[in-house]
């Protein structure tokens, strides 16, 4: 064994008495209990041991002479535990020490935050000594939990016949929908390489190249702002890509990997089997007002706008109205002021509503305005006693993503109708080929510019010649959410150099534009590309679902902040004068650093 250890500190057992042993870690606590009795809990990666010193005075003079976490070795015999701890592995035997030496002297008295306790702690303090967060073995079973993860990914992925390849780091930048880290090039003055948001024109290329399946776990860089499901800086995917594939075979794949993981490593024992259900993109927004939709929850959104357009009400009229119904709501008023106050912090909109009690008379909130209309908003949303309703209004994507919002928080009000303990899976499918860009006012890709869109060459020509609307125009593009979070997200590639640049000159773009922006995958498809799909799937968001974390820094060893600073490194940091002059850099002056 490594460093003269005979065993480690979770190892030992009942069996092990009379054993001579030796073992190292971290002295984590000492407790005298008086009588020439002292006990010292030895702690490593593995578990952790009792260590009993019974008139021992040299070693009791050392051990409290040390500050905790300080790191020892301890050679001694085995012994059975006179008061056993059945909580505990190793809670049947203890450890008399013969020597004890120190290997690492904790040479601070005050440790910034109790190990056991670390995750109470505050997480500006956490991120700072993260390597002293990582002791606890709470925060620790995460990261080793991300490794048994992603061996099984690479597992899966190589029984299915994906060959495992890394993409560059250095690369060009690409206008992929974020922003990105940027690399200055010494060599080349005033040029830059880019960070890789994904290695999206890469595992294209490699299929243009001939290689039939490719997989790799990939670092992916995007210089965006954190949220609880989305770290700052850096983040993993399980990055896929199969030549001459359909979007069924992607699915397939990708449902036969990831189902026994969320079986097998899942906090719930329930996983939605195979295949998982479709969702068409316009479908989920009328009927969840997201395209991530949280399926626990068994509520539906309701449109209303007919219904509830003429009844005197400002809000609605002219707008589209949409409802969330919840059925035996026991709600109190407080919680249904909090509950519309929360919806309008999320969503910058106001949310209506009334309920019908026991006696079916409709009150509370917009019920003056509901009263003329009652018999055919009864019917309408088949009501009865103890229901509410809650309303959002507005232009139809507005109200639909407030009614959205809206069926999430009263599923969370309402455990009746989540279902928690379980992971609920779905495809969203047929996204937009295009949107209205809210900065531009004119036509964008509204997602991935590199997807086939369904009708091919001919939907694009109908579009340019204005037969038909680009809105209306869909991508075999797909998303896999799971409990209301996007999971992975992919597409069925646009492989022809014609049908590229007719989809890019729907967005006023041209020939030579896609061959300035992508020249590599332009010349690449002119060779003769065959057609291909992939997907992503988030390894940090994934685990995330596993471990039942609501923060994404949970699961990721060494996170930044909220505002994309790693603490412990002190990063991002000044650099030399010389550095800079290296690379052809001047720094404004005028230019201040974000704090």
């Amino acid at each position: 064994m490594t460093q003269s250890r005979t065993h480690t500190c979770g190892e030992l057992r009942l069996q092990d008495a009379g054993k001579a042993v030796t073992l190292c870690g971290w002295m984590e606590n000492v407790r005298e209990v008086g009588n020439g009795f002292a006990f010292v809990v030895l702690r490593d990666y593995y578990g952790t041991t009792q260590i009993v010193l019974e008139n021992d005075e040299e070693n009791l003079a050392l051990v409290k002479s040390l500050n905790k976490e300080s790191t020892l070795q301890v050679t001694g015999r085995v012994q059975e535990r006179a008061s056993k701890n059945p909580k505990l592995p190793t809670g049947e035997i203890e450890v008399v020490p013969t020597e004890i030496r120190v290997l690492g002297r904790c040479r601070y008295n005050e440790l910034p935050f109790e190990i056991n306790r670390s995750r109470e702690a505050d997480e500006q303090a956490r991120l700072k000594y993260r390597y002293l967060d990582l002791r606890n073995p709470a925060v620790k079973k995460n990261v080793i939990l991300r490794s048994q993860v992603t061996y099984a990914m690479r597992q899966a992925m190589v029984e299915h016949g994906f060959l495992e390849i890394s993409t560059p780091i250095l690369t060009a930048s690409s206008p992929e929908g974020a922003r990105d880290y940027l690399v200055p090039a010494r060599k080349h003055p005033g040029k830059f390489y880019a960070l890789p948001q994904a290695p999206q024109q890469f595992k294209q290329l490699l299929m243009t190249a001939g290689f039939d399946r490719y997989f790799q776990i990939a670092p992916c860089f995007r210089d965006e702002d954190a949220r609880g499901d989305r770290t700052p800086g850096e983040f993993y995917q399980l990055d896929m890509e199969m030549a001459f594939a359909s979007q069924d075979d992607v699915l397939a794949v990708l449902e036969d990997v990831l189902v026994p993981i969320f079986e097998k490593y899942g906090l719930y024992d329930r996983v939605t089997p195979a295949p998982f259900r479709r969702i068409a993109y316009n479908e989920a927004m009328e009927k969840y007002g997201t395209d991530k939709p949280d399926l626990r929850i068994d509520l539906e959104i309701t449109d209303a706008t007919a219904l509830l357009q003429n009844v005197g009400f400002g809000p609605f009229e002219g707008n589209t109205v949409k409802a969330v119904v919840v059925t035996d709501f026991e709600a109190t008023r407080k919680q249904i002021d909090k509950l519309c106050a929360d919806v309008e912090v999320q969503t910058a909109q106001k949310t209506y509503w009334f309920r019908m009690d026991d006696k079916g008379e409709i009150v509370g909130g917009i019920a003056k305005f509901i009263q003329p209309v009652k018999e055919q908003v009864v019917q309408a949303l088949s009501l009865k006693p103890g229901c509410f309703v809650g309303l959002a209004a507005g232009k139809l994507g507005v109200a639909q993503k407030t009614a959205g919002v809206l069926r999430s928080k009263l599923g969370v009000l309402c455990p009746d109708h989540m279902d928690k303990e379980q992971y609920q899976l779905c495809w969203i499918v047929d996204f937009p080929m295009y949107e209205i860009g809210e900065e531009s006012g004119e036509l964008e890709f509204c997602h991935n510019p590199f997807s086939m869109p369904n009708g091919g060459l001919e939907i694009l020509e109908k579009a340019a010649k204005g037969e038909i609307d680009p809105l209306t125009i869909t991508a075999f593009q797909y998303d896999l959410v799971c409990n209301g979070y996007e999971s992975a997200s992919g597409a069925v590639r646009n492989h022809d150099p014609e049908i590229m640049v007719k989809a890019f000159e729907l967005v006023r773009l041209g020939e030579e534009d896609v061959k300035a922006k992508f020249p590599a995958m332009y010349n690449a498809f002119c060779y003769g590309a065959p057609p291909h799909a992939g997907a992503a799937p988030g390894v940090d968001r994934i685990i995330m679902l596993l471990t039942g974390e609501e923060s994404i820094r949970e699961v990721i060893p060494f996170p930044m902040n909220k505002n994309a600073q790693d603490v412990m490194m002190d990063a991002p940091s000044p650099v030399s004068e010389k550095q800079l002059e290296e690379l052809s850099i001047c720094i404004r002056p005028d230019v201040k650093s974000e704090q």
